[in-house]
């Protein structure tokens, strides 16, 4: 048995390890800033807290524990004081290199927590290993503010891998177009024209509204908005806000939307409403100099000519009537077909009567 240990501590005492060599060790003690290895070697290899990782707020002794096996790449065989010195954090960068060049290589998709927010884009770490994603390829839209991914675990692919310039590029954004090109092509395949489907309003402009069907965006042009009149679509609608609508038109990847549903077409039941010979009342909506188009209903609009108006002679509508003025009129003639509907204030009028001479 003797014999045995001789032969072996012979054996350590000639075995030669050289500087960029791996060695694996067991942890015999750890204190605050460093860790002390059995290398099975004349001398102790020592792993500073600095060469274990990146990480300034790492504790130490909560990361590693007397007994523990780890490999280790030697940086310096004699530190001067007889000890080995060792590195952990740039074997695992180099490893961690590799799976990003398998990763770039494959394309395939990873998952790391954020590690540094910074003006120009986000760190991550993938085995020790940094990765760096360019504000631009970070999401699909514009975003000013990174601070919210800060500790957020992402997902990306590498789509640059140089790591003697030490550049390793993540892309983020790619992932959220593909993701986006699928729901797009799933949404497509599902929807028709005349369907009502559900959607939430992303965007509201002077013209329309862009409205988020869950996979791509549909136009909600603002003569689409409602039977009636609508000036202003920003005083109608919120983003945020939830909408059932019409697929109107279906146009390559663009998809025109309605809420101007068939079944709500004021029309169907105008002929019943705004029968000859009914009294309706309306609202001024816009004049012209040959008669005043007033509201009866949304969508639904009448002429009342200049005429009309009054027994009276009136030379332009804009001398008696205002825009917003609610009148009250006969109807003197309907036609459905062409959607047009005549009124005259002067057949309310009670007739004049003639001053006869004595």
């Amino acid at each position: 048995m003797s014999e045995l240990s001789f032969e072996q501590m012979l054996e350590d005492s000639v075995k030669t390890i050289r500087n960029g060599e791996i060695v694996q060790g067991t942890v015999i003690d750890v204190k605050e800033d460093e860790i002390i290895l059995n290398i099975g070697y004349k001398a102790d290899g020592i792993i500073t807290k600095n060469e274990y990782s990146n990480d300034a707020s790492l504790v130490l002794t909560d990361a590693v524990h007397v007994g523990d096996t780890m490999e280790a790449k030697v940086l310096k065989v004699n530190d001067g004081e007889g000890q080995v010195t060792l590195t952990y954090k740039r074997l695992a960068a180099e490893k961690g290199n590799k799976r990003l060049e398998e990763a770039f290589e494959n394309q395939e998709v990873l998952k790391a927590p954020v590690t540094q927010v910074l003006d120009g884009g986000l760190c991550v770490n993938v085995d020790e290993a940094r990765v760096f994603i360019p504000a631009s390829l970070v999401s699909d839209t514009y975003e000013k503010d990174l601070s919210k991914y800060a500790d957020q675990e992402i997902e990306f692919v590498i789509t640059e891998f140089n790591p003697r310039r030490r550049r390793i590029i993540g892309n983020r954004k790619q992932l959220l177009l593909a993701e986006k090109a699928e729901k797009q092509k799933e949404l497509m395949e599902k929807i028709h024209v005349g369907d009502t489907v559900e959607g939430v309003v992303k965007n509201v402009t002077d013209f329309g509204a862009f409205v988020d069907l869950g996979g791509a965006d549909g136009l909600l042009h603002i003569s689409e908005m409602s039977w009636g009149r609508v000036e202003n679509p920003k005083k109608v609608f919120t983003v945020g806000e939830k909408l059932k609508v019409l697929i109107k038109d279906i146009n390559g990847d663009k998809i025109a939307l309605s809420l101007k549903f068939p079944e709500e077409n004021p029309w169907l039941t105008a002929a019943e409403k705004f029968a000859v010979g009914n009294v309706v009342t309306g609202k001024v909506a816009r004049m012209t100099d040959f008669g005043a188009f007033v509201e009866l209903a949304p969508g639904v609009d009448a002429l009342l000519h200049v005429s009309q108006i009054s027994r009276e002679h009136v030379a332009k509508p804009a001398d008696v009537l205002s825009i917003g003025q609610e009148i009250e009129a006969k109807v003197v003639d309907f036609n459905g077909e062409d959607k047009k509907i005549s009124l005259s204030m002067k057949a309310l009028e009670a007739p004049v009567e003639e001053a006869t001479e004595e």
